[in-house]
């Protein structure tokens, strides 16, 4: 009789496997928009410890009077339509970015001009350019800061420093000071959510820090991160930058918050480190962490991430529910490297743990592998291909589409050219919609009742 029952859901059960397993590449670009690359907001001299790109002399800094609009490490959703972008760092490294401003800014998406525009912060309203109205800016005036920002100061840091002409050490702008604005030599801010009092949350890699603001942007609190698999002697995470030292370093640099979802019923965060701890002896796990927003504190729960062979880091995080979750993975390569580009989304369930706490994984877009039917970023292929080192944005737009933008890291380039990267939003289209947890749940059955009927059969010849 079970036998027989199996054979009625059989048909059933191919078809949703064959929906789990099927192929990326049937996933659809909808809309392509582009930022140019030298897109900027007014604001105080920024890059003046900054690296410079050869192939885009015309980009290389210092910019008089103003600051990149971009790249941008987080998204979300803004009034009318728009979104709000976080911007990272500033040019990449605590040394190199302490007049680079910590700021979020909105912006409109045009997807039938594939243009990007300025927007009002609090209204969504399109504006004619990057001004106080388009954005929030980070800062301290409540010193909630646990060490010496750059606003504390009379003249920048920086391991990269150089002096003005003359001689004379660069003084910090007045308007820094002022205001206690927070730069890229305070925090690498990568990644953010909302929650339902409508604080802020960043996710950061110097320390890494979780850091919470109230919706203008001033800092409420900045918390260590725990050390939860107690691996090694230091109690919190750290990494090299870290301006906190609680012990030995443990996590690469660069390897902080890039990821942070905010679970569906608005109750937790959930950290994702971009790196490796450098004292697991697994250094394809990734570790994701539990934050409780009532108590606002790290509540000890965790799972584990598992990168693909082909994969390095991790790009962003966004919730679908409470247990479900996409991620952006990727590896180096780009079009223009050796490294053959590795860029996919997962969907993960940390409702379906392994032995060794990792969440079920599956793949679900290919960004190298995307049809572009109607040559939406007009390269002559209908194959679109995403090849940029950082994509660090993510959002679910509906059941079956979603958001992806790039992290340019102006001037640089090497996504697509040596030239300065320009920041491409995307629209894709998945083949089928994501899939409700019953449906998912009868996926991972059905793919088990196939391996067991094959099993059974191979027994019985």
């Amino acid at each position: 009789m079970a036998d027989a029952c199996l054979s009625l859901r059989f048909p059933l059960l191919v078809i949703a496997a064959a929906v789990l397993a099927g192929p990326a590449a049937a996933n659809t670009l909808t809309g392509w928009a582009r930022m140019d690359a030298a897109t900027f907001s007014d604001g105080p001299t920024s890059g003046q410890f900054a690296f410079t790109n050869a192939s885009s002399p015309a980009n290389n800094p210092p910019y008089l009077n103003k600051q990149p609009v971009q790249g941008f490490s987080g998204v979300l959703r803004g009034a009318n339509g728009s979104f709000q972008m976080l911007v990272d760092n500033g040019f990449g490294a605590r040394g190199n970015s302490p007049d680079a401003l910590l700021r979020m800014v909105a912006v409109q998406v045009d997807w039938a001009a594939r243009s990007v525009s300025a927007a009002h912060f609090q209204t969504g309203a399109v504006l004619p350019g990057y001004t106080a109205a388009s954005r929030i800016t980070l800062n301290d005036a409540h010193r909630k800061m646990p060490f010496a920002i750059v606003a504390d100061g009379s003249n920048y840091p920086g391991l990269s420093a150089q002096p003005a002409p003359g001689g004379a050490a660069i003084a910090v702008d007045a308007a820094i000071q002022a205001g206690r604005l927070l730069t890229g030599a305070d925090l690498d801010l990568e990644s953010v959510q909302r929650d339902r009092q409508g604080n802020l949350w960043f996710g950061e890699e110097f320390g890494p820090f979780l850091v919470k603001t109230d919706a203008s942007g001033t800092v409420q609190k900045v918390i260590q991160t725990p050390n939860v698999l107690r691996l090694g002697s230091n109690p919190f995470v750290q990494s090299p930058s870290s301006p906190v030292n609680s012990g030995a370093v443990n996590l690469p640099g660069s390897g902080g918050f890039e990821g942070m979802a905010l679970n569906a019923s608005g109750t937790k965060l959930h950290t994702l480190l971009e790196r490796p701890l450098t004292t697991d002896t697994d250094q394809k796990r990734l570790l994701v962490q539990e934050f409780d927003l009532a108590t606002e504190t790290f509540n000890g729960n965790w799972f584990g991430y598992k990168l693909d062979p082909l994969g390095t880091n991790i790009g962003d995080m966004t919730a679908i529910d409470d247990s479900r979750f996409l991620v952006i993975e990727r590896n180096g390569g780009t079009a223009t490297s050796a490294l053959q580009p590795f860029k996919k989304i997962y969907l993960i369930d940390s409702s379906q743990k392994d032995a060794d706490g990792f969440a079920r994984k599956t793949e679900l877009v290919d960004l190298m592998n995307i049809a572009d039917p109607d040559d939406l970023n007009n390269d002559g292929s209908t194959i679109f291909t995403f090849p940029y080192v950082t994509i660090e944005n993510l959002l679910i737009l509906d059941n079956q589409t979603l958001l992806v933008v790039n992290d340019n890291n102006f001037p640089g380039g090497g996504g697509r050219a040596f030239t300065s990267d320009n920041t491409e939003f995307l629209k894709i289209s998945l083949t089928a919609p994501i899939p409700e947890p019953g449906t998912w749940a009868l996926m991972a059955a059905g793919l088990a009742a196939l391996g067991w009927r094959a099993r059974l059969v191979k027994r019985r010849a």
